[in-house]
């Protein structure tokens, strides 16, 4: 199997951890990618979304997705990787063992942040994990707010923690929500502007990193 696997972490719930697989997801099937989706979250939003996506726009062949235990991520990853070339897995809102298993399996971490220091004191229990198992690992600003102080303290402070940030954001858009609850991603509700600008720019900087 030559899938990429992007494992998607961070101890704090509400961070965007389904909002970036799920645009990560659509941004790579514009682009002709076929995409694995794993969620080991026992919330299962992602699969929430998958469920009204597919009621409203029917199977995708190339989007295949499976619901896994950390503990049973490897079989799981076989499961939906058979054709895929690149898996995204969302996790739970915690850092302990049970992502321990994730991070075996995967070849890059993204840990979003939004624009609150509670996301960043949430970050460090991943980054550790993360650091244990050797895997690379990049911040991914969320929520971002240019200009605010706010915004600037949590830069600062993102700057501090000693690992990667990407280059690409998604700010604080309305319209990230919205796609989310109506089974979309970004670029499918409404393909230019600059929603759609960060999240292209995201996928192609993962991609970049990964060489996909």
């Amino acid at each position: 199997m030559s899938a990429r696997i992007i494992c998607v972490a961070q101890q704090k719930g509400g961070a965007g951890k389904t909002t970036l697989v799920s645009n990560l997801a659509i941004a790579y099937l514009a682009a002709g990618k076929s995409v694995g989706l794993l969620d080991t979250d026992p919330q299962g939003s992602l699969g929430k979304w998958l469920d009204i996506r597919e009621e409203m726009l029917g199977l995708n062949p190339k989007l295949k997705f499976a619901t896994a235990t950390p503990y049973g991520i490897s079989r799981a990853i076989r499961t939906v990787g058979d054709e895929a070339d690149v898996i995204l897995i969302d996790t739970p809102p915690k850092a302990d063992s049970d992502v321990r298993w994730v991070l075996r399996d995967s070849d890059l971490v993204l840990v979003p942040v939004s624009a609150s220091q509670a996301d960043v004191w949430a970050t460090h229990d991943v980054l550790d994990l993360a650091d244990r198992a050797q895997k690379p690992t990049h911040i991914v600003m969320n929520r971002t707010r240019a200009g605010t102080r706010v915004g600037d303290d949590v830069a600062k402070s993102v700057a501090e923690l000693g690992v990667g940030r990407l280059e690409a954001s998604l700010a604080n858009r309305v319209i990230y929500a919205d796609a989310l609850g109506r089974g979309l991603g970004v670029v499918e509700a409404k393909k230019s502007g600059p929603a759609a600008d960060e999240v292209r720019a995201l996928a192609q900087e993962v991609a970049g990193i990964l060489e996909l």
